[in-house]
């Protein structure tokens, strides 16, 4: 079996004007995808974040992929770091990772482990050396949001929606509305835990929206609040102590593994990570100045998903807990996720997703279902999903149509408020 096409389209999914640190979400989340055919008539998928530079970069790599053996990935990961023009720098200061060279090589691995599971029969889960649990649960993930549904609606909303659906298009820019957002998100999916994305508003908000949380949902209903690093050091530890007992874990209140571990030392909650601790070279810094308790995971982020199999084995070799990161995906990467928390023994807390938020997909059937908060593994060989190939045509016009090339949520947010400026640090 040998790959001979490579197939790269960029595509764009409807979301919603959800806040940030960086912003404001833009009317489209983009995403590529990769298709790679084989000489025996198979195909492997893979799906990674970003639009015209991720395209443009795996375009570049197709005449080392071509006439590749799927089987050999380890050596395609290192012909692609030589081909790929645009080097991988640090993980910068923005909620999304711009590691080029990174997320070639993920699309590239996971296509590759889809054609692998296809020719041998086996879903990918066992490639990775089977089971630990049949379904994988995944918490609510909520933001702050104005009214909306995203795409083609803009900022309008459909006033005969009901349940998420109206719940998904409403502003939620204040307690109140974050607990709204919350019942509905759990009436329709079953999560069972909950995160709320913060670094939007003053942390004497952002606090009190979690103490509503938990008014709302019960003490044994785990909380996480993610201020995306936004937060001084005192900052944080003043909302950390007060927070005590309330929350799950304390997700990259401020920037850089030292002020990390220095909110780390003062508080008492356990501290998360996907934004200080990133990559394998991360590592040593983490382990030296104790930066964090639980490290979120990220196949497209960290090169793969044998690299995030070896992350786990340093996770429970040197102490730390272990979940996944998430960003506006569709269901070729939800997949991917599923199998690989399902074959990670230590990875014990609840995943992030943001997709309840997208409303299209690029998968035979629609999205994949959520029930009682979390996803069946699929049994079906590979990754267990197809391609719509008249949705994905669908949705690379939107791409096209829609005129954007690359997330840039500072745009956004400056339609509604032209004097906002991103500042690595706000409070």
């Amino acid at each position: 079996m040998l790959i001979d096409e490579m197939i790269v389209t960029p595509i764009a999914l409807i979301d919603p004007p959800l806040l940030n640190a960086a912003g404001l979400h833009a009317p489209y989340a983009l995403r590529v995808i990769v298709e790679l055919h084989t000489d025996n008539g198979l195909y492997g998928l893979g799906e990674v974040p970003g639009g015209q530079d991720v395209a443009e970069a795996l375009t570049a790599v197709r005449s080392v992929v071509i006439g590749s053996d799927p089987f050999h990935y380890n050596v395609l990961h290192r012909a692609i770091g030589a081909k790929v023009v645009q080097a991988d720098g640090p993980r910068g200061d923005f909620p999304w990772d711009l590691r080029i060279v990174t997320l070639v090589r993920s699309a590239v691995e996971v296509a590759c482990l889809d054609l692998i599971g296809k020719q041998t029969e086996r879903p990918l889960v066992d490639l990775l050396g089977g089971k630990f649990r049949d379904s994988v649960p995944f918490s609510a993930y909520l933001f702050y949001k104005y009214e909306g549904a995203g795409g083609a609606l803009g900022f309008g909303v459909d006033k005969n929606a009901n349940g998420w659906s109206a719940a998904r298009q409403a502003a939620a820019l204040d307690p109140a509305g974050v607990v709204a957002q919350t019942k509905a998100m759990v009436d329709a999916f079953g999560f069972q835990s909950i995160k709320l994305k913060g670094g939007v508003f003053s942390p004497d908000q952002e606090v009190a929206a979690m103490f509503a949380l938990r008014d709302a949902f019960g003490a044994d209903v785990p909380l996480r609040l993610d201020p995306n690093a936004l937060w001084s050091v005192e900052t944080a530890i003043k909302a950390g102590r007060q927070l005590d007992g309330v929350l799950e874990y304390y997700e990259d209140p401020v920037r850089g593994q030292q002020a990390m571990a220095d909110v780390r030392r003062a508080v008492k909650l356990p501290l998360a990570t996907n934004m200080c601790t990133t990559s394998f070279a991360d590592m040593p810094g983490s382990l030296t100045l104790g930066s964090e308790d639980i490290i979120l995971s990220d196949h497209h982020a960290w090169g793969g998903v044998m690299a995030s199999v070896h992350l786990a084995k340093m996770c429970e070799v040197f102490g730390r807990g272990l979940s996944m990161h998430s960003n506006s995906h569709a269901g070729i990467s939800l997949a991917a996720m599923v199998h690989l928390a399902a074959a990670v023994p230590n990875l014990t807390y609840a995943c992030d997703t943001h997709y309840p938020w997208q409303s299209e997909d690029v998968i035979v059937g629609g999205q994949i279902q959520i029930k009682d908060g979390a996803v069946k593994v699929p049994d079906k060989p590979g990754l267990g999903v197809e391609l719509d190939r008249a949705e994905l045509a669908r949705l690379h016009k939107q791409y096209v149509d829609s005129g954007l090339t690359r997330r840039d949520d500072a745009v956004e947010m400056k339609k509604v408020d032209p004097t906002w400026a991103f500042k690595p640090t706000r409070w």
